[in-house]
């Protein structure tokens, strides 16, 4: 592979999260010797986000930024820059210091929390996605206000454990009968509401907002819930919105659709990370993954596809983890076409797995709380494409990997 610059050209990154700085990595790590920029929206050095609803939320460290040298990369790191648009035919994207040139675009933009609607420039409603939200939430915390959670998902659930570990009054409202209904069935996640009030927080489901004031979160039919702040938690969308109208196929979801070396509909595009869907040949259907392994996993394939040095197809096995409740949540697979559920263990008791098989017997996904060693035998069948004994399998005192056929 030559080692000209201009023969390979210059590759733009736009987005300087987990997927984009890995990216950046990933290409120097193949091989790439040609121009690469980095764009972050931000004004911050890039960091890590999973470490912002735990060690960063709770004040035991400051930031979470990746221990990355852009300059020993050759990297030109570009931060406060927010792209506009796309001009597929020129070969540039608007940027807000103006347009940039690429040989080749990489689309790494992430996926951006939902507003409750009406309440954007509300001074006592946060989200938490950016260092600058954690920061306003750490002020939060540190008064002990009484404080209301919109959405019982996987935000929500890890707010309210760091605000009940500060001392802060908690009521979390989900506007469906159980937590994490946007992840999990009822029968698996239904158990896991007595974990808010084990830790002093109030849960009440069925709750759906329809205002927020000063000092009290509106339900509709009328009620008020005090609340000093409150935390929204109720699902990310890709951040996609400025590539309308440049010609790129985005989908009903808004996430950029890729081919499975996640190529663009657009020649030299690419994008990875949450802001893109990809076919799954496993699952035989399009997979939209807004978890750090995704972000982490799909550069080494997108660094392989500019470099040449290889192709194989991006098809990793999802891959997600909590901490909530003094619990260690962890989720593999994909459980959303499975026939079949197996638990290991009581659904209410100290330590559990889900196991979710495909109607011929293959372990599609696996749930694991407190049971790490399931989460990493059940992971390790999925990529394999093995076949389990649902008899077998029930037994939580067997191995997980002994209950193949």
């Amino acid at each position: 592979m030559s080692g000209d610059r201009e023969q390979q050209g210059r590759v733009v990154v736009v987005g300087a999260g987990m997927a984009g700085v890995r990216t950046v990595v990933a290409l120097r790590e193949e091989g790439y010797d040609g121009d690469v920029v980095l764009l972050g929206e931000e004004p911050h050095a890039p960091y890590d986000r999973p470490p912002l609803s735990k060690s960063v939320l709770l004040g035991s460290a400051e930031t979470s930024a990746f221990d990355v040298d852009f300059a020993a990369l050759g990297t030109e790191l570009r931060l406060g820059v927010r792209a506009s648009g796309l001009r597929a035919a020129a070969h540039e994207i608007d940027t807000s210091e103006g347009p940039l040139g690429y040989d080749h675009l990489v689309l790494a933009t992430g996926a951006a929390p939902v507003r409750l609607p009406g309440t954007a420039q509300h001074p006592h409603v946060h989200l938490l996605h950016t260092l600058d939200d954690v920061r306003a939430l750490r002020e939060v915390l540190a008064r002990r206000a009484e404080v209301a959670v919109v959405g019982a998902g996987w935000i929500g659930a890890e707010f309210t454990t760091a605000a009940r570990e500060a001392g802060c009054a908690v009521t979390v409202l989900e506007a469906t009968g159980h937590p994490l209904s946007g992840a999990l069935p009822a029968e698996v996640a239904a158990p896991m509401a007595k974990w808010y009030a084990e830790a002093g927080a109030r849960l009440r489901t069925g709750s759906r907002v329809a205002a927020v004031e000063d000092t009290a979160v509106v339900l509709e039919g009328g009620e008020r819930v005090p609340a000093d702040a409150v935390l929204v938690g109720i699902g990310a969308r890709p951040v996609t919105r400025w590539l309308e109208g440049s010609g790129i196929d985005l989908a009903p979801d808004g996430s950029v659709r890729t081919d499975a070396w996640l190529r663009t509909s657009l020649p030299d595009v690419h994008a990875v990370g949450d802001c893109a869907s990809f076919p799954s040949r496993r699952y035989g259907r399009r997979l939209l993954v807004h978890h750090w392994d995704n972000a982490l996993q799909g550069p080494h394939t997108l660094a392989g596809v500019l470099t040449g040095e290889r192709a194989e197809p991006y098809d990793p096995v999802p891959y997600f983890w909590s901490e909530q409740f003094g619990r260690f949540v962890q989720y593999a697979g994909d459980h959303a076409g499975a026939s079949r559920l197996v638990w290991r263990g009581a659904p209410d008791g100290p330590a559990s797995s889900v196991c979710w098989l495909e109607e011929d017997g293959r372990l599609a996904a696996v749930l694991a709380v407190g049971r790490p060693r399931d989460l990493a035998q059940g992971r390790k069948l999925i990529a394999s494409g093995a076949t389990l004994d649902p008899a077998l399998l029930a037994d939580p005192a067997r191995p997980l990997k002994t209950a193949v056929r």
